[in-house]
C-alpha cells in the first residue's frame, strides 16, 4: 500500500499541542519503515485565532478535519505533485476517508491504519 508510493503527511493540532512536530516525526518514521516517501506535509492548527480557543480540541469540519482553506491547500498540492497517499496523524471516520480520498485525488489513510 505505501511501499513506492509518494506520500504527504496531514495533522491537526491544538494550538496547546507543542509536540506536533515529534508527532509528525513519528509518523514519517512509521510511512518510510512501510516502504514509503514522505514529500510534503500539511499542519491545521486549531485554537491560533482567538474564537478558536474554545473549539482547541474539535475538528473544523465533520467532513474533512480541515477547514475548507486547508483541505483545497492540501488537495490542490497532492494532484499537482502526483502524492499518492495522504497519511493523517489524526483518526479518521470511513465517510472522512471517502470524502478526502475523493476530495485529494489519492488513497487517505490514518496513522491508525499503519
Amino acid at each position: 500500500m505505501l511501499a513506492g508510493a509518494d506520500v504527504a503527511l496531514v495533522g491537526l493540532f491544538s494550538a496547546k499541542d507543542k509536540e506536533f512536530e515529534s508527532k509528525l516525526n513519528l509518523l514519517a518514521g512509521l510511512v518510510e519503515a512501510r516502504g514509503g516517501r514522505v514529500v510534503s506535509r500539511y499542519v491545521q492548527r486549531r485554537g491560533v485565532s482567538s474564537g478558536g480557543a474554545d473549539k482547541m480540541g474539535d475538528p473544523f469540519s465533520r467532513r474533512t478535519l480541515l477547514s475548507p482553506g486547508r483541505a483545497r491547500d492540501v488537495a490542490d498540492a497532492c494532484q499537482q505533485h502526483g502524492v499518492g497517499v495522504a497519511v493523517f496523524v489524526n483518526p479518521l471516520t470511513d465517510h472522512q476517508r471517502a470524502v478526502l480520498t475523493d476530495m485529494f485525488g489519492c488513497l487517505v489513510l490514518s496513522g491508525e491504519d499503519l
